[in-house]
């Protein structure tokens, strides 16, 4: 019988086995749900931050500001272009600084664009270039969430990751939706008082505190700061270096996860980036921004389910039937919208829209349920026949990896909150219809299916899960 040591007091615990259940009912349980619901508010921050130039775009000209409406585009899509390439590196910090310091730190780093943000839009003046400074910066908020997720599946056992990653992704991402509906109220009302400073004077006599945007955020952003610092562990079984984790980069199936993540998350965030504009073009008559924050509300919300599923379905079925059935819902969206002279039906296309977010929350939970099965997989099958350190050390390797891929496969999915508006733009572009970029989308959706069937979800695929 083995001794079963008490968890470490203090910020470093280093006896950490949650697979081990004496160990986990007794003390493990309680110190993981107390780092996952300190990281939830910290990254529904980083996804409000990641995402706030979509609705102060729209504002901007309107306050005495004359960007084109190409400069302010590219405000709302480069905090996705850096946020994307910011979670590649963000994806390996927490085996190398730990995961209360890293959040602590990375939660803090949103301080600075949405401070200078406030006191930009204030000044008409400010240069086009500061804007575009300060957007990248807003990337900050989109590298967090691959770091985030890292963190917390170091916290849990193999059984119960789906669940925990789910609810830390779900929730973590209904930032969006809160800071596409608290931004435009915020917005119209002095919350700050004198502290606040002046209101814009709109033509219609109207008055906005656009400062708001960016000043609404930062007394959350200092409290969590706080709570990460001082109520979140790091765990010393979860170090590892750089060269360590980068052994990732020789795994197929690493690679393999980014393209169905791609599909899922990079699916919800560019939908979510687009669903205005979409509604905006394609029924002009439709106050956008009245609708905006239900798809990325319903996406955000499901993805927990998405992860349930897959503890109790298996990730890879969950994963399979998911994709046909965002293939259905975009032929749905495209029965609904305009077309050649028809009018389309809008509530038609929103309903149809509400079930594809739906699909890419769903999606999102059971992909990232899928990696660590599969890594544990593939340790465990390489250490059959040898002795039991060999195969706890393989425990160990296959939960870093796996940490490592599930941060970077989410780096590759927020490439989709750029380039899924560009698709939109160009298909509308070129076409004058969105539709031709569906049709791309339902092409890519099929391809998935493929790779999960054949390695993940047939019988007798190479690393079922």
């Amino acid at each position: 019988m083995s001794v079963h040591k008490q968890p470490d007091v203090g910020p470093v615990i280093h006896d950490w086995r949650p697979e081990d259940p004496a160990f986990w009912e007794h003390k493990g349980k309680k110190i993981a749900t107390r780092n996952l619901w300190i990281s939830i508010p910290a990254l529904l921050l980083a996804f409000a931050v990641w995402m706030v130039w979509s609705t102060v775009i729209v504002r901007l000209n309107a306050i005495g500001f004359a960007f084109s409406t190409d400069q302010l585009f590219w405000l709302a899509a480069l905090p996705g272009l850096s946020g994307a390439t910011l979670r590649v590196f963000y994806s390996f910090m927490v085996p190398v600084l730990g995961g209360r310091r890293w959040t602590a730190l990375s939660t803090a780093s949103l301080l600075l664009p949405t401070v200078w943000m406030g006191y930009a839009v204030q000044d008409p003046n400010t240069p086009y270039e500061v804007f575009v400074i300060i957007a990248l910066l807003c990337g900050f908020g989109g590298g967090n969430f691959a770091s985030s997720m890292s963190n917390i599946s170091f916290f849990y056992p193999k059984a119960q990751q789906g669940t925990a990653l789910g609810l830390n992704a779900g929730l973590g991402n209904l930032g969006v939706s809160v800071m596409q509906f608290a931004v435009p109220l915020v917005i119209t009302l002095g919350v700050f008082g004198i502290w606040g400073g002046q209101p814009q004077t709109l033509t219609d006599g109207s008055r906005l505190w656009l400062q708001n945007a960016g000043w609404v955020w930062v007394p959350f952003i200092a409290v969590v700061t706080l709570l990460a610092w001082f109520g979140m562990n790091d765990l010393s079984s979860a170090k590892a270096s750089f060269s360590e984790q980068a052994v990732i980069f020789k795994r197929k199936h690493n690679w393999l996860m980014c393209w169905l993540y791609l599909a899922t998350f990079g699916s919800f965030i560019g939908f979510s980036a687009a669903f205005p504009m979409l509604i905006k073009t394609a029924f002009p008559d439709v106050n956008a921004l009245a609708f905006a924050f239900l798809g990325p509300l319903v996406g955000a919300l499901v993805r927990p389910l998405g992860g349930w599923l897959a503890d109790q379905l298996g990730g890879a079925r969950v994963t399979l039937w998911n994709f046909v059935l965002m293939i259905v819902m975009v032929f749905g969206v495209l029965h609904f919208i305009p077309e050649q002279g028809d009018s389309g039906h809008f509530y038609g296309f929103l309903a149809m829209f509400m079930l594809l977010f739906f699909t890419t929350g769903i999606g999102n939970g059971s992909t990232f349920r899928m990696i660590p099965v599969i890594f544990r997989t593939l340790h465990e099958r390489a250490s059959e026949g040898q002795d039991l350190k060999a195969r706890e050390q393989a425990i160990k390797d296959a939960g870093k990896e796996s940490a490592a891929v599930l941060g970077f496969s989410s780096a590759m999915g927020a490439f989709g909150a750029f380039f899924i508006p560009k698709s939109f733009g160009s298909s509308m572009a070129m076409t004058g219809s969105p539709a031709m970029a569906f049709y791309m989308f339902i092409g890519f959706y099929l391809s998935c299916i493929v790779v999960t069937w054949w390695w993940y979800a047939r019988k007798g695929a190479q690393t079922p899960c």
